[in-house]
């Protein structure tokens, strides 16, 4: 895990966060033993901002990977205290990652909490349920 922390680390400074100058990266493993990296995007129409986690996702989805080629994810920010994933988030990880995926929350000295992706939302809308 050590390695996500320290991608994830790597490119927290890339987070684009003019507005909240509140940084967050999120690093993807795939099975393949792949790294695929995110940070948040704001926009001044906040709504439109894209937080790490679903940055990461979208850039591996755009590269072919899919649902079962991921193995785990970790998410940092420069914050002393833990931060778990938005509302949007978690409902984009249900969908898009295994239930059983390990969610590695990390603060910028290490501490870290891991969750299974189907603990962050228990009763998530999914593609079951259309």
């Amino acid at each position: 895990m050590k390695d996500l922390f320290n991608k994830a680390k790597a490119v927290l400074p890339n987070s684009y966060s003019v507005y909240s100058n509140f940084k967050v990266a999120a690093a993807l493993r795939l099975k393949n033993g792949e790294i695929i990296t995110g940070v948040n995007v704001e926009n001044a129409s906040f709504g439109l901002t894209n937080c790490a986690e679903r940055s990461a996702l979208f850039t591996a989805y755009s590269q072919g990977y899919r649902k079962e080629d991921i193995k785990e994810m970790l998410i940092t920010t420069e914050q002393t205290e833990l931060i778990s994933p938005c509302g949007a988030c978690r409902q984009v990880m249900r969908e898009l990652m295994p239930d059983d995926a390990k969610v590695h929350m990390t603060t910028v000295d290490g501490k870290t909490k891991t969750v299974e992706n189907k603990d962050l939302l228990p009763f998530a809308f999914t593609e079951n349920d259309l």
